[in-house]
């Protein structure tokens, strides 16, 4: 009996997940994360959301990354699971992994892009650019990134805000604690990047759709 259920419960959260979603998926995991990789880590631009709160508990209570993340990525997945359903999970398990994998992949060489340190508002657009369509891309199909797409999704459900504002609402009160111990000057550059990839999202979700 139990063996059923969980099948059938597998079986309906697979429904829908087609090649076609699936390569949408890694095309948009290989744009976020090279620029990611080849720019905000390049640049030390900061991020808001679960990654920026992910900094913030470290610098303030010395918690290792290494378990903050998961923390706080779990916690988000256990909220959209209430709000979202199986299927997103079974998306975002793809989504994150391809991610993932992406990461490794661009490690592998050298820096693909200028180093735009000396230019940080170049900087801030075009890394907003890439993480906004890469991220929308993934949004598009059902998934999410990580932590920070669930918990925007979520706050999105439940508020029925538009899902820019949701990233907004995230990104900006995250910052906003960073300002304790990032100075102003560099919050601003974050500011423009997350604004830039949050409407990039709300915009490549809604393309076409009545």
């Amino acid at each position: 009996m139990i063996g059923r259920k969980m099948t059938d419960l597998f079986r309906k959260a697979a429904e829908g997940v087609t090649v076609g979603k699936i390569m949408a998926i890694v095309a948009g995991a290989m744009i976020c994360s090279f620029g990611i990789h080849n720019i905000h880590q390049q640049t030390g631009i900061t991020e808001g959301g679960v990654i920026g709160l992910m900094l913030l508990i470290e610098h303030w209570c010395g918690f290792s990354p290494a378990y903050i993340t998961p923390v706080l990525d779990i916690a988000c997945y256990l909220l959209a699971f209430k709000y979202l359903g199986g299927r997103f999970i079974t998306t975002s398990v793809i989504s994150t992994s391809c991610i993932s994998l992406f990461y490794k992949v661009w490690e592998m060489f050298p820096p693909m892009l200028p180093d735009l340190s000396e230019y940080p508002l170049l900087a801030a657009v075009s890394g907003g650019i890439f993480v906004g369509v890469g991220v929308g891309m993934i949004i598009r199909q059902g998934g999410s990134s990580g932590g920070d797409d669930a918990l925007a999704l979520t706050i999105s459900r439940i508020t029925r805000w538009k899902l820019s504002r949701s990233y907004l609402f995230t990104d900006l009160t995250v910052l906003g604690l960073s300002l304790t111990y990032i100075p102003l000057s560099r919050i601003i550059y974050s500011v423009i990047t997350v604004t830039i990839s949050s409407f990039l999202i709300d915009r490549i979700q809604n393309y076409n759709k009545l």
